[in-house]
């Protein structure tokens, strides 16, 4: 990969900004009134897919409670809701890179934590329109405070931060962990370094390094380490990094839902000094390690950096969620052996793939099948081909499989060496033409008839889907093959022109809320009535869809707007589309019959 400078980033990251915005401001789109939120819409998705948050919502509020300033410009709460991400911006729009002073952004911080005080407080409803989709993150930050126990805001910047983390903030009892995401962060992840980010210190942790076992090898492409750690210090580190700390394939198989194992739990409960002798502990790798002599002059390890666990999820996620809702529970005497791999050499390739291995091998010892490692299914490298070798009807343009997350940005800078070079690969390949694992569950599903299971979004549709593979493999072909990609590329397309259509300024009066979840439900609709007679292949052919396809989906649009409203009115579409029941209710309404003049619904 060529190197890039981070001030080069950030000019192809402007570059890349003002491409989005050109295409909605030509498709009439109206829900993004500045540059500032098509920015934090950027970060926040960067940021879901590479596993620190989930979902993300854009949902811009700024107020005032006395002389205090209050502002979020979006948020990310659990599946669970157990854990709530703010995000608030700090944006310059300069083509330069400027530097953001860490008071700024801490002052910054602090208008997302006043907005958490104040919605924990029960008093800030007065405050917000009734009908700002804000009003229902206040009310579950309300309901729901007891249940939260990770809490972060994150400043998102243009700029760069000295400082990535700052001093905790505390709100009403609990801790609330105060981040920068800045250009230089993402740069870092860009690059394909985002383990840099998962780092702990043995001695400022628990004040003492960890005994250890170290077996260096000068010929191998890694050094090997046994130690045991404290089921306190797990804790911790699970509370702050989330699924984050667990690697890639792991998060997919347990799908973030609370992976608690009862028998795990027993021993926590039961027989906490045991622990160590039953289980089966840990197997992380790591990009960097320390080690030191311990105050006994034996051999102790004192901090790892760049790490993940890649065996023992499972564990993880026990000794995290029993020790939060059962508070008999007591750690301290908890010690999980852990075995520990430290990559060494500096090719990013080679590397990975020594993680996959261990990954693969290790999990092939229990109870996680080879098919839950989703890296390994032949699904997503058929479709990573399938897209590289397929080009549109112009021969000139192709869609992008992100296989691995920033893989889009992998390519533009391996051979986007010079800027001409880069504008003809933006040509060829638009960045709104780059589809990820959880776009293709998205897209796949919604035609499948489970605009509900859509609607959980991110990672645990993804996580539905590849169950359903597991389930019924037949859903798709074996292998995929060109005739499957191209109708699979027409669904995104037809998904795409309504999620459009009904985002324009024109439409916003009908449409006031949930266009994800109203697309969704509506190709779920045009699957259920039209099926086979629409002709995706046509769709494909012209990479889009005619003005008399267009008239149809705008009608059935305002019907399931309708029905939406109908079923649950006042209350937030994007939770309403998460109910079994309103997949039913939608589906059984009157639509208006299609035209026999429409060029893609077969006779």
């Amino acid at each position: 990969m060529t190197d890039m400078s981070l001030e080069e980033f950030h000019r192809n990251f402007r570059s890349d900004l003002q491409t989005i915005i050109a295409e909605r401001v030509e498709a009439g789109e109206g829900p993004f009134p500045s540059d500032e939120l098509v920015f934090a819409e950027m970060v926040m998705e960067h940021v879901a897919e590479t596993g620190i948050c989930e979902a993300p919502t854009v949902c811009h509020w700024s107020g005032k409670v006395g002389n205090a300033k209050l502002r979020i410009t979006g948020y990310a709460l659990s599946s669970d809701e157990t854990a709530l991400d703010l995000f608030v911006t700090h944006y310059f729009g300069t083509e330069e890179l400027n530097d953001l002073r860490d008071s700024d952004a801490t002052a910054t911080a602090g208008e997302g934590v006043r907005f958490l005080f104040r919605a924990a407080s029960g008093n800030l409803d007065a405050k917000i329109d009734p009908t700002h989709p804000v009003r229902d993150l206040v009310a579950t930050i309300r309901s729901r405070w007891g249940d939260i126990d990770r809490l972060r805001v994150f400043v998102i910047t243009d700029g760069k931060t000295k400082t990535k983390r700052f001093s905790n903030k505390e709100v009403h009892q609990k801790m609330v962990a105060v981040e920068a995401m800045d250009m230089e962060r993402l740069f870092r992840h860009t690059e394909g370094k985002p383990r840099d980010e998962l780092a702990v210190s043995f001695v400022q942790s628990i004040g003492r390094a960890l005994p250890c076992v170290h077996v260096p090898d000068p010929d191998a492409d890694y050094e090997y380490a046994l130690t045991a750690i404290p089921g306190q210090l797990i804790r911790d580190l699970y509370l702050r990094y989330g699924t984050t700390l667990l690697e890639a394939n792991i998060r997919t198989f347990l799908g973030n839902k609370r992976a608690v194992n009862k028998g795990i739990v027993e021993t926590l409960r039961k027989e906490p000094e045991h622990f160590l002798a039953f289980n089966n502990g840990l197997v992380l790798v790591c990009d960097e390690a320390a080690f030191e002599r311990t105050e006994d002059g034996n051999l102790g390890l004192s901090f790892l950096k760049g790490l993940q666990i890649v065996n023992g999820g499972q564990t993880t996620s026990t000794i995290y969620f029993s020790s939060r809702d059962d508070r008999t529970i007591d750690l301290s005497h908890v010690m999980v052996p852990a075995k520990i791999i430290i990559l060494k050499g500096s090719q990013d390739e080679a590397r990975e793939r020594l993680i996959s291995n261990v990954s693969r091998y290790a999990n092939s010892q229990n109870a996680v099948k080879m098919s839950d490692l989703s890296a390994n299914r032949p699904f997503h490298r058929e479709l990573e081909k399938l897209a590289n070798d397929t080009w549109c009807p112009d021969g000139a343009t192709r869609w992008f499989y992100e296989r691995a997350a920033g893989a889009y940005n992998v390519m533009l800078l391996r051979e986007g060496t010079t800027p001409a070079k880069r504008r003809n690969l933006k040509e060829m390949v638009p960045p709104k033409r780059k589809l990820t694992k959880n776009d293709i569950a998205k897209y796949h599903e919604a035609w499948r008839g489970k605009p509900n299971q859509v609607a959980m979004a991110g990672e645990k549709n993804f996580a539905a889907f590849m169950a359903a593979l597991d389930d019924d493999p037949t859903i798709v072909p074996s292998p995929l093959d060109a005739r499957w990609y191209r109708a699979m590329i027409a669904k995104v397309i037809l998904f795409k022109a309504i999620e459009s259509m009904i985002k324009t300024k024109e439409a916003k009066e009908v449409f006031r809320q949930g266009w994800v979840n109203i697309a969704t439900y509506v190709v779920s609709v045009v699957a259920d009535r039209l099926g086979d007679r629409l002709d995706l292949e046509q769709i494909w052919m012209r990479q889009g869809i005619s003005g008399g396809l267009r008239d149809l989906l705008w009608d059935w649009a305002v019907v399931v707007n309708a029905e939406f409203n109908r079923i649950a009115p006042g209350q937030q579409i994007s939770e309403v589309a998460k109910r079994a029941d309103t997949w039913a209710k939608v589906r059984a309404a009157d639509y208006s019959p299609h035209s026999l003049s429409i060029p893609e619904i077969k006779q």
